[in-house]
């Protein structure tokens, strides 16, 4: 992979050539990356991961020596590829970034790994979408920091071993449990990313507000952040709809009630849900009277495809408790018709509360 594959603010990162908000005039993925922590001590949130982190990093340098290999798992928005930025950036060392999907076969991976330099961090987004041959290669290179390249076919096949510098791979991935044990193994620090609390949210969002230079009252910043399903990268998109919202149809001063107006146009509700997440519980107690019903016919039923509603409304509804999952199918709960406003049949799943992770109101 060369740097010409790679977007402008990856490319940044990489050059360390500092990204201000006049580059990213037009282009949501390079405001995106404008807003991330550059430092440990500028991420806010996951206190132990960062101390965790930081202790790997410190220790390294003090050594002289690349920091072990970290995987880095959690829900998508969380942080994993600003935090890889930020492990490159703390060892001074230039970044290479890639992806599970991109990596189809061993010789894919070889060629990557051929043109790194010594002290580099590797970042694969996705890596437990990599193929199973390009797996195989890896286990060596994270190890004894070499591969075997096979030439030909057959019996006229030859194996060149293939000497790698020190390298630092960074591997992120939502799915865990999909990575096969042995690379699981060769990872020498592990960190689960957790949701944020709306507290820590909320200074995330101040943070963004002063590098977008919007002017943001805290009650604000409270509305927005308990809307944002713990998500710090939901909680920045918000905030540069919101921004529109107040330099389009007001002054300019995002305050609570400017706030809710934006949010309820971009419909994003107060519990954080959007217009797909309500499509599933409307469907799933109006239509089918609080299930249980399959995902694959609530797709269907709100028009989209099953891994929409499997990966990105259902993990959130669940985590609130409106949804549970059985082994029948889906069945909303008795909180989910109370959030559309229902009276909730005899029949309704009462999920205890103390089962789900939930956020403040």
């Amino acid at each position: 992979m060369n740097e010409s594959e790679l977007d402008e603010a990856e490319l940044a990162y990489m050059t360390s050539r500092p990204l201000t908000t006049a580059d990213a005039d037009g282009d949501e993925r390079v405001v995106e990356a404008a807003l991330r922590p550059r430092t440990l001590a500028e991420v806010v949130g996951q206190e132990r991961v960062r101390e965790q982190l930081s202790l790997l990093l410190e220790a390294a340098r003090a050594r002289q020596r690349v920091p072990d290999h970290v995987l880095l798992n959690g829900p998508p928005g969380l942080g994993k590829t600003t935090l890889a930025m930020i492990v490159a950036a703390e060892m001074s060392a230039p970044l290479r970034l890639t992806s599970g999907p991109a990596i189809t076969h061993a010789g894919d991976l070889a060629a990557i790994l051929s043109g790194l330099n010594d002290g580099d961090v590797l970042f694969v987004d996705e890596i437990h979408r990599m193929s199973r041959p390009a797996e195989e290669m890896l286990y060596m290179a994270m190890e004894d920091f070499r591969v075997d390249v096979v030439i030909g076919k057959g019996p006229g096949a030859t194996a060149i071993p293939l000497e790698i510098p020190p390298f630092t791979l960074v591997g992120a991935t939502t799915r865990a449990g999909l990575l096969p044990s042995p690379l699981r193994d060769r990872f020498g620090f592990t960190a689960h990313l957790e949701f944020y609390e709306p507290a820590d949210l909320e200074r995330i969002v101040r943070r963004s507000a002063g590098l977008l230079d919007v002017e943001l009252q805290p009650d604000g910043a409270s509305e927005i952040s308990r809307r944002s399903r713990g998500t710090p990268r939901i909680a920045n998109r918000l905030l540069r709809r919101v921004r529109d919202f107040a330099q389009v149809r007001a002054d300019g001063v995002v305050t609570r009630d400017l706030a809710r107006a934006a949010l309820e146009l971009f419909e994003v509700d107060e519990s954080g849900l959007d217009r797909l997440d309500r499509a599933v519980l409307d469907v799933l107690c109006r239509r089918f009277g609080g299930g249980p019903v399959g995902v694959s016919t609530l797709a269907v039923a709100v028009g989209e495809e099953r891994e929409t509603v499997e990966e990105v409304a259902e993990p959130f509804l669940v985590r609130r408790g409106l949804l549970a999952r059985t082994p029948r199918g889906r069945v909303a709960t008795a909180a989910a018709w109370a959030h559309l406003g229902m009276t909730a049949p005899e029949s309704a799943w009462n999920a205890d509360p103390t089962l789900f992770e939930t956020e403040s109101d």
